[in-house]
Parts: C-alpha cells; sequence; structure tokens
C-alpha cells in the first residue's frame, strides 16, 4: 500500500486500519510521503487512545511523533500546528488525572523519563538491550550496548531542579543495589565484554517535547 493509498483510508474513518498499513510502509520506506503518512496517522491514533483513556499507549505515540517530525514535509505548517494539538491534549489529559493517582504519575514520570533516555541513547548509536531488568528487588534501567562495551543505565527523572540535582538520588545504598544487580547481570549472561556505568537524568514534565537530558558517563560505582 502507497502513502497515498493509506492517507485515502485515513480519509474515509478507517484510522487504525491506515496506521498499521503506514507503520508497515514506514519500516522500509523512511521517504517524505511516508513519514507523512505516518504523522497523520499517528496523529490521529493518539487522539483516540486519549478517548479511550489510553494515557501511557498515547503518549508512546507522542514520542515517537516527536522523533518523526524533522522528516515530515511542513511547507503550509500544518504538521507543527497538529503536533502542538496533540501535544497540548495530552497534556490536559494527563492532568485530569484525580490527586489520588499522585504515585502513579510519579510512576508515569519515571516510565517516560527512561523511554527519553532509550531514545536518547539509541539516536546516539547505542544499541537497547534490556529495559527494566530485574535482580530480585533490584533493577538496571536500561542495558545498552556501545561498540564492545555493555552499559548499565540509571535513569532519573525530575520535573525541576528545585530540590537538587536528579544524579544525587544515586545515593550510597542504591549503588549497592546497582552493583548487585550489575554483578548478577554480568554472571547470568556469561559476560566477557568490557562494562560500564552511567547515569542519564531527564528534567521536565510529561509530554515536554524538549526535557533537559545529562549524560553522565563512566560513574565509578563497579569494583
Amino acid at each position: 500500500m502507497t502513502a497515498k493509498d493509506i492517507l485515502e483510508l485515513r480519509k474515509t474513518g478507517h484510522i487504525e486500519a491506515a496506521y498499521t498499513a503506514a507503520r508497515r510502509l514506514y519500516a522500509t520506506d523512511k521517504s517524505p510521503h511516508a513519514s507523512s503518512a505516518m504523522f497523520w496517522t499517528a496523529a490521529d491514533i493518539l487522539k483516540l487512545r486519549l478517548e479511550e483513556g489510553k494515557l501511557e499507549e498515547a503518549h508512546k505515540i507522542l514520542l515517537a511523533i516527536e522523533r518523526l517530525l524533522p522528516t515530515v514535509p511542513d511547507k503550509q505548517g500544518w504538521v507543527h500546528e497538529t503536533y502542538e494539538h496533540v501535544r497540548l491534549q495530552w497534556q490536559q489529559a494527563s492532568t485530569l488525572q484525580p490527586a489520588s493517582n499522585e504515585m502513579a504519575e510519579h510512576a508515569q514520570l519515571g516510565k517516560w523519563g527512561e523511554e527519553v533516555a532509550s531514545a536518547y541513547l539509541q539516536e546516539k548509536g547505542y544499541v537497547i538491550l534490556e529495559h527494566d531488568w530485574h535482580s530480585g528487588h533490584r533493577d538496571i534501567d536500561i542495558i545498552a550496548r556501545q561498540d564492545d562495551v555493555i552499559v548499565f543505565v540509571e535513569v532519573k527523572t525530575r520535573r525541576n531542579t528545585v530540590f537538587g540535582q536528579p544524579e544525587q538520588a544515586v545515593d550510597y545504598k542504591k549503588q549497592q543495589n546497582l552493583r548487585h544487580a550489575i554483578n548478577h547481570y554480568v554472571k547470568c549472561r556469561r559476560l566477557c565484554a568490557s562494562i560500564r556505568f552511567d547515569i542519564i537524568t531527564v528534567v521536565g514534565t510529561l509530554g515536554c517535547p524538549h526535557p533537559t537530558i545529562n549524560h553522565i558517563e563512566d560513574v565509578d560505582i563497579i569494583r
């Protein structure tokens, strides 16, 4: 199916089918036409997921749209206008959650931060191997490969830095837990490669298109 066929399918109201077809096309075709079809169908699906109350899925689509934006033709400015519209819709939907969901919102912020960090690493050429790898009650947010080095990444996400820098939360106790988890992973996978521990901090609110990212490489906790 061509990009033109997909956009015609979209016009007839077959949103899910058009989105599925656009994803298949974009997987093998990164042309401007395919990017445009991917953008418009993704925007449709994002709105639908918000109507369904599926905020987490909607946010993943929003992040994908943000990464797609630079490749989408926008002579009339409609793409940017639509992006800002769906981003605002997502922000409004996320702020409508009741106050009793504060812990869930905190978890959602952390998950968003991990998605942002993962996308950042991939853009830098890292290969993501694992997300949220658990060793008992301990976990490693991201495990990636950079060339021949296995990189263990702790992600800290904050809305702002009023109460200090996010990396300060990786204290002695947290470092101990991370060391145990990393050692467990190395033994489980029988790794012989070089390893490294990094911290990535993400500062911003959910849906923020340009969060502040700080990548601290080769933190000395691995002994």
